[in-house]
């Protein structure tokens, strides 16, 4: 019998996932295509190995996650397999199985991240890295083809309870953090999957902890699960309020991602996560090169160096980072978007339960609350993340014609994705979304009229290309 073809919808294929909407664009006949095309990819590197090569597979609290797991697990079989299941968790539970598993090559969880409840996808990693970019786009060439592999023998499927020895871990990672103890936080799990693993590592935690929304509901009744959205913060900053705790903090549907608000409420944004964790890494690790995307604030960059490290930009793009870690050795990375990336005692992925962990471990071991150490930070004035609708088929051109106006004059031009422009005012960045149809764009300034200007002339370079910010 021939392989089964299968075409996916162009749009769910995305840079660093696969991600659709569940009945729309993405069914349960796309996970098991997606399960039989990364088996041929996985197969194929094992060259001559006798024995069956072994993907570990997870899920979040989705309603529609069980059954595309299911089908996942099928087309990996199907191709001669063998899965491990490590069922519901947070994704970093599935890397952590993929790292801490010696039989495993590959990992897929499958997961909405932080998209509303009807969305659903897949994380990939493979040989212990991120498995995206051009590798996802062959996964749909290799689907179409049916994947030419015909196994002689099914796949064997086991379960493992992975959770224990994950949290047992991430409690291994600060062992040596005294006075814990006297700290009193809040903790809001958004109703996804951060919740089982929330509940056994806070039992297990020293301090007073105050937990949120950690039954597992995949229709989110509470809040979209997305902390780096200010309004879904709300009921972590009236908890915090209301308790007099020292500070909250806040995960994505997943859990690879945090927000987090100090005890005055305020929002702790993810620049000033990552300035405050380069500052506790490089006093124990001097001269570690941290990654910031292209995104983040120039104080990031700046404390680093201060500091002693080595600062340097990467891609926006979670896979982007953790790659470009792996390649230089970097200790530390961070996005604006919540991920943060730690390698100097942690695995190098982005973990929202290890990063909350790590903020626990430098308040304590700077003798500083969360506020304080917020503040520590300089205040720069900057725009949030402006995000508007440009045609996927359009996108690109924009950036592309920017890029081309601009390298004809004096401006100080950094073309790494997107364009990011240094000038007297501050920076200003635009970039296309790689995730959606839509542009991005970003700016900072050390005052309100230099941010106003640089937001003037993000917009005089749309409307040069036919766009506007506010269509």
């Amino acid at each position: 019998m021939s392989a089964p073809e299968h075409h996916f919808d162009p749009s769910i294929l995305r840079e660093y996932d696969i991600r659709g909407i569940f009945g729309e664009t993405l069914f349960e006949a796309d996970a098991h295509a997606v399960g039989r095309s990364f088996g041929a990819v996985v197969l194929r590197g094992c060259g001559s190995r006798s024995e069956r090569p072994c993907v570990v597979v997870g899920r979040d609290g989705r309603l529609s996650s069980p059954g595309l797991e299911a089908a996942l697990v099928a087309g990996l079989t199907e191709v001669g397999v063998d899965v491990i299941r490590v069922g519901l968790g947070p994704t970093p539970t599935l890397y952590f199985a993929e790292a801490s598993t010696p039989e495993v090559q590959g990992g897929i969880q499958v997961t909405g991240s932080h998209n509303p409840h009807d969305h659903n996808g897949f994380k990939l990693v493979l040989g212990g890295s991120p498995f995206f970019g051009p590798q996802i786009t062959a996964l749909g060439q290799i689907a179409a083809t049916g994947g030419g592999i015909e196994a002689e023998q099914f796949g064997q499927v086991t379960d493992l309870g992975v959770l224990p020895a994950y949290v047992a871990r991430l409690l291994d990672g600060i062992s040596d953090i005294d006075h814990i103890s006297a700290l009193r936080i809040g903790w809001d799990a958004g109703n996804g999957a951060a919740g089982p693993a929330l509940e056994l590592l806070t039992s297990r935690l020293p301090g007073e902890h105050h937990l949120l929304f950690s039954e597992v509901d995949g229709r989110f009744p509470n809040h979209h699960p997305d902390p780096t959205i200010e309004s879904n913060l709300a009921d972590l900053r009236a908890l915090v309020a209301a308790k007099n705790l020292d500070f909250g903090v806040a995960f994505d549907g997943d859990a690879d991602r945090i927000g987090v608000v100090d005890g005055q409420g305020r929002v702790v944004d993810a620049d000033r996560l990552l300035a405050i964790f380069a500052r506790d890494v490089l006093a124990r690790r001097p001269g570690a090169r941290v990654i910031a995307d292209v995104k983040a604030s120039r104080t990031v960059f700046d404390t680093v160096q201060k500091l002693g490290g080595v600062p340097e930009m990467a891609p926006s793009g979670h896979s982007h980072i953790k790659s470009r870690m792996k390649e230089t050795g970097a200790l530390l990375g961070g996005e604006t978007s919540g991920h943060f990336f730690f390698a100097d005692d942690w695995f190098g992925f982005d973990d929202g339960l290890y990063a909350a962990l790590r903020l626990v471990a430098a308040s304590v071991r700077m003798g500083a609350s969360v506020a304080e150490l917020r503040d520590s930070v300089p205040s720069m004035c900057n725009t949030p993340e402006l995000r508007f609708a440009v045609p996927d088929a359009r996108k690109f051109a924009v950036v592309e014609e920017i890029r081309a106006r601009l390298n004809g004059t004096e401006a100080h031009l950094n073309s790494l994705d997107g364009v990011r422009v240094d000038t007297e005012d501050g920076w200003w960045l635009l970039r296309a979304s790689h995730t959606q149809a839509a542009l991005t764009a970003r700016a900072e300034s050390a005052t309100p009229e230099g941010l106003e200007r640089l937001v003037a002339e993000i917009d005089r370079q749309l409307a040069a290309s036919g766009i506007s910010r506010h269509a």
